[in-house]
């Protein structure tokens, strides 16, 4: 009895190329579908999304162009004719551009002094193994949870004892103060995820620590520092709560006390479009700070996750 044996397969040659055959496998159309039925929907909640915080915006640049008669009358027809005065009105008459200009020098300064020293204390903690760094560390994570109502009363009687109350210097101290913990918890993350090999070079060249810090790891960590300063600017431009404490001067208000005044002060006189005016005027520039630099806070956010 004969039994039918296959032969054997031939191996290929050395060098000779292998035809390797695969047989087309596509993705089930259920699962394609539910793809599709899924992506339709994240669209449809993110264009519902946009038109929420979109509109509301239009609406008030819209009505600030408009003259007191029109904002009640048609209050979402489009100005008949733009009415640059109530720009003009907000900035002279209620005091817009003092309260612009002092909220441009405390903003300004704590931005610049909570970067330099966050960057600092970040870069550290993050390099560095010394005893308490993880303590030191947890500390600034613990200032992040730390209700700032608390801390308003001491935080008074001991700007006061300084001799701070209301001064410029003294309410960009207390804005450093309050921005340091989530600058430093964000940055220590980031300056892990850069290459130490870089630093290591720069300290056999002969180069310093604060060399290496300031002329080399500073500017590799430029997405960071980007993405943490528009969070802490847009903290800092929208506080109220800190200078309604600790800055009761009238000559020395910032802009979300300057536009409390305002909506009193143009409530009582009936001049609305004033009101909006001096509404769009703070927020112009918040708008103006995260177009120019959205694609460096989306870097920031994403490179802090990648090695």
């Amino acid at each position: 009895m004969k039994t039918t044996q296959s032969p054997a397969p031939v191996p290929a040659e050395s060098g000779a190329p292998v035809t390797k055959v695969d047989t087309p496998t596509g993705p089930p159309p259920k699962e394609k579908k539910e793809g599709t039925v899924l992506n339709a929907f994240s669209h449809g909640i993110l264009v519902l999304w946009a038109f929420m915080v979109v509109m509301p915006l239009l609406w008030a640049v819209m009505t600030s162009f408009k003259d007191d008669r029109s904002i009640f009358s048609s209050p979402w027809s489009l100005p008949d004719t733009l009415h640059f005065d109530n720009w003009s009105r907000a900035w002279t008459e209620a005091n817009m551009s003092d309260y612009f200009l002092n909220t441009v020098l405390v903003v300004g300064g704590s931005l610049i002094g909570t970067l330099v020293l966050g960057s600092m204390a970040a870069y550290v903690l993050a390099r560095f193994d010394f005893p308490g760094n993880r303590f030191i560390y947890y500390l600034f994570i613990g200032g992040m949870s730390f209700p700032i109502m608390l801390a308003l009363v001491p935080l008074f009687y001991v700007v006061n004892n300084m001799g701070l109350l209301n001064t410029i210097h003294g309410l960009i101290l207390v804005y450093i103060a309050y921005s340091l913990p989530f600058t430093v918890f964000f940055l220590t993350a980031f300056f892990r995820t850069l290459p130490t090999s870089v630093a290591e070079a720069a300290f056999v060249d002969g180069a310093s620590h604060s060399r290496t810090f300031f002329q080399i790891m500073l500017p590799m960590a430029k997405p960071g520092l980007v993405s943490v300063g528009i969070f802490n600017f847009l903290g800092q431009w929208n506080q109220y709560m800190l200078p309604t404490v600790l800055n009761t001067d009238p000559d020395k208000r910032v802009l979300t006390q300057g536009l409390v005044q305002l909506a009193v002060s143009q409530g009582y006189k009936g001049d609305w479009s004033g009101l909006f005016a001096g509404l769009v005027m703070a927020m112009l520039p918040v708008l103006a700070a995260y177009i120019i630099f959205q694609r460096q806070v989306v870097q920031g956010l994403t490179a802090g996750a990648l090695k």
